[in-house]
């Protein structure tokens, strides 16, 4: 199967808002790609409790401190677009209230003809989760309240729902989504993947080399196999930070690092490895978004012309 391409939105400070995230939506479709994505990161403390992605000594991102939220991004998207699914990698479920998410989620995908992918996690800040009024301990168990209240608020009314955060008698919640809404959940541990086999459609990694998604997929085959799932059923999805040179990288180079075709290779790795569907993000190479268009065609053309 041909791994499907997805094209990262301009989300951060270095653009503007007002125009780029429609002109990168309208020309990723043009050019062919299958989705648009985007991510979510609500603030940067200047001093953090958690080191970023909770690596020791490893510092905040400076592009922390202006990043779009995903939902306005994807409903710029929907309005200029017709065919590319909308996407998130990933949304902080637990940040959110769940029943106004799965309702923003359910009112974005039926105004868009049913092209909405929900890509969710629990996320690794504390700061955030003090910001969001959210209690990080328990933000396994706010993640499975979200994904039953999604079920609810998405299904058939009259709904209702008895939950630690979200309580409501029998309703009717509208507009429902104009078809079934995907599933996406990051994991990286056993436990998150045995939550991810008991309730998504797939596992969404983000930033690991083509033989780390290889191990995490057979590690998915085994646990879909205990549980009486058929692993066939699971796609995987996978967010590469894109890291292009003018020159190839000669020796030791990181993942999806070096000249587009040194990348485009490391896609059709990635393929080869069990990723379905592939985001390439390259937002914080660029700050215009005509160069990231520029980019993002090149690097299209170049995946397809390895057979990927």
């Amino acid at each position: 199967m041909t791994i499907r391409l997805g094209f990262g939105l301009p989300q951060t400070g270095s653009y503007d808002l007002r125009t780029d995230v429609t002109t990168a939506a309208r020309a990723a479709e043009e050019a062919g790609y299958d989705s648009v994505w985007v991510l979510e990161r609500i603030m940067r403390p200047e001093q953090p409790v958690d080191d970023m992605y909770l690596i020791p000594g490893k510092p905040w991102a400076d592009y922390f401190r202006s990043v779009a939220d995903p939902l306005v991004t994807l409903s710029l998207a929907a309005a200029v677009t017709e065919r590319v699914r909308l996407g998130s990698s990933v949304l902080v479920g637990p940040l959110h209230q769940p029943f106004l998410l799965a309702r923003a989620l359910g009112s974005l995908d039926a105004a868009s003809g049913g092209r909405v992918v929900a890509g969710l996690g629990s996320g690794w800040s504390r700061d955030e989760y003090a910001a969001a009024g959210a209690d990080h301990a328990a933000r396994g168990a706010a993640l499975d309240e979200l994904l039953d209240v999604c079920e609810a608020v998405w299904g058939a009314d009259p709904v209702s729902y008895e939950g630690t955060r979200t309580r409501f008698s029998p309703s009717a919640v509208g507009p429902k989504p104009a078809g079934r809404i995907p599933v996406l959940l990051a994991a990286g541990n056993d436990r998150s993947m045995r939550r991810l086999v008991r309730r998504a459609d797939g596992w969404m990694p983000s930033g690991l080399s083509n033989e780390q998604v290889a191990a995490g997929r057979r590690r998915l085959t085994e646990l879909a196999t205990e549980a009486g799932r058929d692993p066939s059923g699971l796609s995987v999805t996978l967010r590469a930070f894109l890291d292009v040179r003018d020159r190839p990288v000669d020796g030791e180079r990181g993942p999806f690092q070096g000249s587009v075709e040194q990348v485009a290779e490391d896609v059709a790795g990635a393929a080869r490895a069990g990723v379905d569907e592939i985001i390439l993000d390259q937002q914080l190479a660029h700050t215009d978004v005509q160069d990231l268009i520029a980019r993002g065609k090149e690097l299209r053309t170049a995946v397809r012309a390895t057979g990927a």
